[in-house]
């Protein structure tokens, strides 16, 4: 066994490796660019080297950095995780033969499963079930739509180097056909250096459903049961769960003995993914490998009780697998949500900056350990205070849960979403909590096509509609009564004029352009001991326990006996307003002000201030890095004329014009890091 390992990532890829290898008692190396000097990966590892400055293509995608890190400090295998090098075959083999093993397929699986065109014909050669298609390198569009003619509309266009939604195109016409296969060709060229472009039958109402294997150097391949994935946003996955809702066990077992005998076609060894394409009668083709751990890999841990990390350095290091296809375990179900920092009101861009606060909700699962199931996982490569770099991904965290069943586990994953505090930047939360609270999503019945059709015209607050609104008002009567309560205990104050607080309020909840809804409330049995008052709103009763921090975020207690976790905070972050109480359950969240009857009366005298018009200007709708300015000061633009462009997170974003105007001023210089809503350009 290795005595020392590199762990050639970054983020919460690198901590996880770092948990598994500290159990094994293998010491670990981190590597870290000018963005990660001080990130939880460093922190966590027992050496650190750094390699370059903050962007990738400079820093982790160093093959010759990282194998001289190696050397430098005695490491005798790297893990490269997942992304950046990890299915790079010219890496596994550079690595190979500078006598440092690579934990992961050998370079030769790595190549072969890596283009898509060379895979589909090794996977039929397999006897695996392949979509109908012409997988050869299409050379003209006239051709691409004379295929598409002979499969049957609509087909996919895919580039052979393609991956993450990119030289990616369904045809349902030729005209699209012939649009398609430009588009997937010229953008396959400039993402991948690489123009092939191939076509085959798109299935429809399609799931996307993955067979986990691990192999070893013995020539032993098992597959770990199937992960459902089918939940995704722009060819990403959001959700993850194992098992499927949707698959049997005849499918499944076929599925994954095809998986093996792709597997053992290539001499896999290492742990690895086999995705599947499945239509609603469960007719299954191949899609492509992943030679790779996979970003969803905790969901699978959880219902087989393995660790694929420490499997995958076991197997590395020339150990057999330790148990057999039979001794394969599906216990439970667990659902895996992918927390990035992005904006979902703003048509999810990214979302960078410093973490002023950030409270997972409380575990009871851990990473690296396979003796506690049946609760709450958080894997994570930041800590409060930390810095989401515009250099990467937008991930924060992989919130993991496991229930007795499929209901059991969404229950238990909306409860731990309620709990997960991040402030500073935005995340992708209150979307989560939608997808989990739609009727579709908890009967199981959804494919691929699930989040456009849903939220096709983006994603507003609107669509996370609250079972019982009522409770929000509730929760802010509640915690609003105990700094109530606390006030009135202040010592000192003049006789005859002591703080009374009163049971009866009104929650003034703020909306849109100035718009209030007023609700009486009446908050009584106050008992500071136990934390617990009753909070009539309209005909209902709340009966809340909990002793909740004042100047806190998170709430957990119970409401009439249930138990209950929420967010309430006040001013600061949370609103505009710095009397008000932003509260958020369920994915739903309000800004409401709690006064007396008296202030109500009051308050509603008080003019809406509009805010500043800023129709003249061009905002930066995220945080980011502004790379070019495309106009300058006298020039005449027309609506839809490109004015900036701004890069975050590998994610580039073309600003247009929204009106006919001449640029007065520009207030942004090339290479300026923007923060959301600053002015780039003025119009006269």
């Amino acid at each position: 066994m290795f005595t020392k390992i590199l762990i050639a990532n970054r983020g919460e890829i690198a901590c996880r490796v770092i948990k598994t290898a500290r159990k094994m008692g293998i010491r670990t190396v981190a590597v870290y660019s000018d963005a990660d000097r001080d990130a939880r990966h460093v922190m966590l590892a027992d050496e650190a080297v750094h390699i370059g400055p903050a962007p990738s293509r400079e820093s982790y995608l160093q093959a010759d950095k990282i194998i001289a890190a190696c050397q430098q400090t005695g490491a005798q295998a790297v893990h490269p995780g997942y992304g950046f090098l990890s299915e790079n075959a010219e890496f596994s083999r550079r690595v190979e033969e500078a006598g440092i093993v690579f934990i992961g397929p050998k370079h030769h699986s790595i190549a072969a499963m890596g283009d898509k065109i060379e895979s589909k014909k090794l996977a039929g050669a397999a006897g695996v079930n392949c979509i109908p298609g012409v997988n050869d390198a299409i050379e003209s569009a006239e051709r691409a739509v004379e295929i598409a003619r002979g499969i049957g509309y609509p087909v996919m266009i895919k580039a052979s180097a393609g991956g993450g939604g990119k030289g990616l195109r369904v045809a349902g016409n030729d005209k699209e056909a012939l649009e398609g296969f430009t588009s997937c060709r010229n953008e396959a060229r400039n993402s991948f250096g690489d123009d092939r472009v191939f076509i085959e039958k798109f299935v429809e109402e399609p799931r996307h459903i993955e067979i986990q294997l691990i192999g070893d150097s013995q020539g032993n391949v098992l597959y770990l049961n199937e992960r459902e994935c089918s939940i995704q946003r722009r060819h990403q996955k959001v959700i993850e769960e194992a098992p499927s809702p949707f698959i049997s066990d005849a499918t499944r077992q076929a599925m994954g003995e095809q998986a093996v005998a792709l597997a053992k076609a290539v001499n896999y060894q290492s742990a690895g993914t086999v995705e599947f394409v499945v239509g609603k009668d469960q007719s299954f083709y191949f899609l492509e490998m992943n030679t790779r751990l996979q970003v969803e890999h905790p969901v699978t841990e959880c219902i087989t009780g393995l660790d694929l990390v420490e499997l995958m350095i076991r197997v590395a290091a020339g150990e057999a697998l330790p148990l057999t296809q039979d001794q394969v375990k599906r216990e439970g179900w667990a659902i895996e949500c992918r927390i990035n920092a992005e904006d979902p009101f703003r048509n999810f861009l990214p979302s960078t900056g410093r973490l002023v606060r950030f409270q997972p909700p409380s575990e009871t699962m851990f990473a690296a350990d396979t003796s506690q199931w049946q609760g709450v996982r958080v894997d994570t490569g930041v800590q409060d205070g930390g810095e989401i770099p515009m250099h990467y991904d937008s991930m924060i965290a992989k919130l993991i849960v496991h229930g007795r069943d499929r209901l059991d586990a969404i229950a238990k994953m909306r409860e731990a979403l309620n709990g997960f505090v991040i402030r500073g930047v935005s995340s992708n939360i209150p979307f989560q909590a939608a997808l989990l609270a739609h009727p579709r999503f908890v009967a199981g019945d959804f494919n691929t096509g699930f989040i456009a059709e849903n939220y096709g015209q983006g994603f507003r607050a609107e669509d996370v509609p609250h079972d019982d609104p009522d409770l929000l008002l509730a929760l802010a009567a509640f915690v609003h009564r105990k700094y109530r309560n606390r006030a009135a205990q202040i010592s000192g104050q003049m006789a005859g004029h002591e703080l009374s607080v009163g049971e009866d309020f009104v929650v003034v909840t703020l909306g849109q352009l100035g718009a209030r809804t007023e609700t009486p409330v009446s908050v009584t049995d106050f008992d500071g001991k136990t934390g617990s008052s009753s909070i009539t709103v309209g005909p209902r009763s709340y009966n809340i326990c909990s002793n909740y921090p004042l100047g806190g975020v998170r709430l957990n207690g119970t409401c009439n006996g249930v138990p209950l976790t929420a967010q309430v905070e006040r001013g600061g972050l949370a609103s505009k307003n710095p009397l008000a109480l932003r509260v958020s359950h369920n994915g739903t969240q309000i800004d409401a002000l709690v006064l007396s009857p008296r202030a109500a009366q009051l308050f509603a005298l008080m003019p809406y201030k509009a805010p500043p018009d800023m129709s003249r200007f061009v905002l930066s709708p995220m945080p980011g890095l502004l790379v070019e300015v495309a106009v300058q000061p006298g020039q005449k633009v027309q609506a839809g004329e490109r004015v900036a462009v701004i890069e975050a997170m590998k994610m580039e974003n073309v600003l247009f014009a929204a009106a006919d105007g001449v640029v007065s001023k520009v207030l942004a210089a090339k290479g300026e890091s923007l923060t959301v809503d600053q002015p780039i350009v003025e119009f006269s």
